[in-house]
């Protein structure tokens, strides 16, 4: 499981794939966030600056990423 420490508040979900290396490009993050590969705390996600907070979890392409403070 990858984590992800927040510098600020939150982080939007297309900020997120990208730091955690899942994808190269904004384009990218969009195209399979709104195709609704993504899952938020087990709920598809198909918006790219849903805003993540501490506690929050992705999954995509079998992998997990946990946001933290």
């Amino acid at each position: 499981m990858e984590i992800i420490k927040l510098r600020d508040e939150y982080i939007k979900l297309g900020q997120a794939l990208k730091a955690a290396g899942l994808i190269e490009t904004g384009a990218m993050a969009k195209d399979v966030i709104t195709e609704g590969l993504v899952l938020v705390n087990g709920e598809i996600e198909t918006r790219r600056g849903r805003k993540l907070y501490d506690g929050d979890e992705i999954i995509f392409d079998g992998k997990k990423i946990s946001i933290r403070k």
